[in-house]
């Protein structure tokens, strides 16, 4: 079996591809380029790297397999190890890629929810020029609760300390404290103390046991009356019918989810008319920004490097821990 890494990424550019060659070259390798995950199944028995968006069937189907670097941040559909034919393989994920990306649709959707601008839009859809009542709030002052402060979380609190917040708290399965983004670091055996001082709960879970709807009806009611909800880790984090009760009684001021269960969603699918639900379909990170395309290039480059000299990658996976 020759030494061979197969690359199949949907954002390819010369420079990208001049760039894993020539680190390829340099650690002895070849590379071998796939236009998509089909044309990939069956001809990736040589490969003991691959690198980018792959089907479990490519992964399946990996013979030699012995390091699988997945394009995306949740990588739970790889976590099962019957997927593999070499137990011992590898995971790395691109967590790291994908904060910045993220974290600007997180500050765009909660000033969006704050200051009413779907309903805004509406009214100038009517012809109408007119002030709704109630007023708007804003980002200053406001208590903000990050569920999972990973690097998606962090990067959301960095920006989101310029609008001054009375308080800005990182919630996290241990209680190992922050990099300074934060006011507070708790851990997610607090959150119910915590929810009901929360007027801005912003989501970034993976899909794990321990998260699915980690946001169910009986927390959803501990929130205070008006408070805002935005998604955008796994949507098996929230309880969707619970979600539009809560926003079609009033309890809840408004939401948005960039993840929902199944994606795509159905035409005729409740969440789509939910009262103040901002919906996007999975945009606030993949591939969309060009920093993010970048920064998986590099990452993969760096555990690379690693990985030839044999020491621990940066952004390896416990697969049975699912992150």
């Amino acid at each position: 079996m020759g030494k061979t890494i197969g690359v199949i990424i949907d954002f390819l550019n010369d420079d990208f591809r001049s760039r894993i060659d020539a680190a390829a070259a340099r650690y002895g390798y070849k590379t071998r380029y796939y236009p998509d995950s089909a044309s990939a199944v069956g001809n990736v028995d040589d490969c003991e790297i691959l690198y980018g968006h792959c089907s479990q069937k490519v992964i399946a189907s990996a013979g030699s397999l012995k390091w699988f670097c997945c394009c995306w941040a949740g990588v739970d559909p790889f976590c099962k190890d019957e997927l593999y034919q070499n137990p011992d393989c590898l995971l790395t994920n691109s967590s790291g890629a994908y904060g910045v990306t993220i974290a600007e649709h997180l500050i765009m959707t909660a000033l969006m929810l704050l200051r009413r601008q779907m309903e805004y839009t509406e009214v100038i859809r009517a012809h109408e020029w007119r002030v709704l009542p109630g007023g708007i709030r804003s980002l200053y002052g406001s208590r903000i609760t990050v569920l999972g402060a990973g690097d998606i979380g962090t990067e959301f609190a960095r920006r989101a300390r310029a609008f001054r917040p009375a308080k800005l708290i990182g919630v996290r399965r241990s209680a190992r404290s922050g990099d300074g983004a934060f006011d507070e670091m708790r851990t997610t055996a607090e959150l119910d103390s915590l929810l009901p001082e929360t007027d801005l709960l912003v989501m970034a879970l993976p899909n794990t046991p321990d998260t699915v709807n980690i946001l169910d009806k009986r927390r959803m009611a501990l929130l205070p009356e008006g408070a805002l909800v935005i998604n955008v880790g796994r949507g098996t984090a929230v309880d969707q019918d619970a979600l539009i009760a809560a926003l079609d009684s009033g309890h809840l001021g408004g939401a948005a989810l960039d993840v929902v269960v199944p994606e795509p969603l159905p035409a005729d699918h409740p969440l789509r008319e939910a009262k103040n639900l901002l919906l996007t379909p999975h945009v606030a990170g993949n591939m969309t920004l060009a920093y993010t395309r970048e920064k998986d290039v590099e990452m993969f480059l760096e555990d690379l490097e690693s990985y030839v000299a044999g020491k621990p990658l940066k952004h390896l996976v416990d697969r049975k821990k699912g992150y």
